[in-house]
């Protein structure tokens, strides 16, 4: 079987800058701890990252990229609201992946711009996104619920997803490098976000909804 290339440096200070900053959290990370765990000079880190920002702007821009592409809706059918369920758990784990970016979400844009421009741009593509589901569900006649309530529902899908991390560090702090506890409590926000649709649902999708609300209550989502 054929090696498999070694990888470069800039590839391994990101993956072990990543690692760090989800484990022990992005401020307690400085340049020089990177450099330690990875066993390099501090000058070998500093040819390939200016600081520490430069190291989390290009974190950020692989997490920016590939949540752009999550957030669309299939072009070949119309999801039914269990695909939504779905989906929302696989994006679930892509957020575990990136974690550090929301529970330490504050502190990074308020001390780093190009954070806080592009996340507001990611907040508004997840809203955009809800906002599509609806339309698809009303269009279908799942769903009866006037522009204003759709702009209050989105609002508050946006919050659950944007800072349902934090609300599990607040709950499990000592448990939150715990990828069974985290990431059950991850899949479980996938029924907190579809329940601000809930009481707007009939038909079909009301009956879907309502089977997977019994299927967590099994589980124990609270």
């Amino acid at each position: 079987m054929e090696a498999k290339p070694p990888r470069r440096t800039r590839e391994r200070i990101l993956e072990v800058s990543l690692r760090l900053f989800n484990e022990i959290g992005e401020p307690n990370v400085t340049t020089t701890t990177i450099a330690e765990d990875m066993k390099i000079s501090p000058g070998n880190l500093y040819y390939h990252f200016r600081n520490k920002d430069d190291i989390i702007n290009s974190i950020f821009a692989q997490f920016e990229q590939e949540i752009e592409r999550r957030l669309r809706l299939p072009d070949d059918h119309k999801p039914t609201l269990d695909e939504v369920w779905t989906y929302l758990q696989y994006m679930s784990e892509f957020l575990w992946r990136f974690r550090f970016l929301y529970r330490d979400l504050n502190d990074l844009l308020a001390r780093n711009r190009t954070l806080e421009t592009h996340f507001k741009q990611i907040v508004g593509h997840k809203k955009r996104f809800a906002r599509e589901m609806c339309d698809l569900l009303v269009a279908d006649g799942e769903m009866e619920i006037t522009p204003e309530q759709i702009d209050i529902v989105t609002t508050n899908m946006v919050v659950l997803s944007t800072y349902w991390l934090s609300y599990q560090f607040v709950m499990n702090p000592r448990k939150y490098n715990d990828p069974e506890e985290i990431s059950a409590g991850l899949h479980q926000s996938s029924y907190h976000i579809l329940s601000q649709m809930a009481p707007y649902l009939k038909g079909r999708s009301r009956e879907l909804y309502d089977k997977m609300a019994r299927e967590s209550s099994s589980k124990g989502v609270q």
